[in-house]
């Protein structure tokens, strides 16, 4: 069973793992309560405040990945299309607005009903986050401050450069 690989003993809490990960990438982790894990990330293009809660009675290890771009009133529709977009792509979370905050994020559930999580599956979870975030962060630059149309800023973020200049 794979469990037995990591070490990890199934009676413990999925955010405690959550917390050796981020300890092995040098991440900076505040835990909030015992279901609750904040981390620092830095990425290409900005530092993501990521967030992981377990939700016991569910069953399910909760991510949501935000950076710090506020969405301004006058760009919200704009960047609600891009979110739809881009969201028709993801296979796996999906893009949100927090209205109030102003605030875009990246959130997904892993589901352990009747298991438990590893290593492996911790790391894929936090892969999918900041890949997501790293791949559409300039769309949604684009939308909000150089003031392009969602198509045209997604299509931005789709074209993959190959190679060294």
């Amino acid at each position: 069973m794979a469990t037995a690989d990591t070490g990890y003993d199934p009676s413990r809490n999925p955010v405690d793992l959550i917390e050796q990960v981020a300890a092995n990438h040098d991440w900076s982790a505040e835990r909030t309560t015992d279901d609750e894990l904040t981390l620092t990330v830095a990425g290409s293009w900005a530092d993501y405040q990521v967030s992981l809660n377990w939700r016991e009675d569910l069953e399910t290890l909760h991510i949501a990945c935000a950076f710090d771009i506020k969405v301004p009133e006058n760009r919200q529709a704009e960047v609600y299309r891009l979110v739809a977009q881009i969201n028709e792509q993801l296979w796996l979370g999906h893009f949100d607005v927090w209205a109030e905050e102003g605030l875009i994020m990246f959130r997904h559930g892993l589901m352990l009903h009747g298991t438990v999580a590893t290593t492996s599956q911790c790391e894929a979870l936090l892969r999918a986050a900041l890949e997501a975030c790293e791949r559409y962060y300039q769309s949604f630059q684009f939308v909000i401050w150089a003031g392009k149309d969602s198509r045209h800023a997604l299509a931005s973020a789709m074209f993959d450069t190959e190679g060294q200049a």
